[in-house]
């Protein structure tokens, strides 16, 4: 897969006009930029711990973005193929090792460590400048019928490709 796609071209961006929201490709993966609001706070003023959830999953569902991959078009392909399917976390493991707070940008950074039969492992890192505030690794399955569910194609690829970018493979 040699050719890249191109999220910022006119004709993709006639589209959908708001694709420069979902963050930006880097070599190996994605950079999703947020901004801390007062609804992401506890009490005390620092992000709520489940919010940084929150930003992981957008950081993943703008990265299939950004590769191509239409999330709406990939799942009906799916329940064609396979009736009862689903895209699921399987598991997930959390570092939280400083806090965000209110107004401060942060980077999502979302990165395939590794790409399965029926799953996919990425790398998360949650960063504020050169700063690391949450790192996780994040397993997300596909079933069907309550069974693991061979990767859709175009996903696959695209998760290979950056995995090929980031001289992983």
């Amino acid at each position: 897969m040699n050719e890249r796609h191109d999220p910022l071209s006119p004709d993709v961006l006639k589209a959908d006009p708001f694709l420069h929201l979902a963050g930006r490709l880097v070599p190996g993966g994605h950079v999703l930029p947020v901004r801390v609001y007062y609804e992401d706070t506890d009490f005390s003023g620092i992000v709520y711990h489940a919010n940084y959830l929150k930003f992981m999953e957008r950081s993943r569902s703008d990265h299939l973005r950004l590769v191509g991959v239409v999330q709406g078009e990939l799942f009906g392909e799916a329940l064609a193929e396979a009736p009862g399917f689903a895209f699921v976390v399987r598991s997930m493991e959390l570092q939280f090792l400083r806090p965000a707070r209110i107004d401060d940008v942060l980077e999502i950074h979302t990165s395939p460590i590794e790409v399965a039969g029926a799953s996919i492992t990425l790398l998360q890192k949650v960063m504020r400048g050169a700063e690391l505030l949450v790192e996780g690794k994040v397993k997300v399955a596909f079933v069907a019928q309550g069974r693991a569910r061979r990767i859709p194609d175009a996903l696959r690829l695209a998760m290979k490709a950056a995995l090929e970018e980031a001289g992983e493979v």
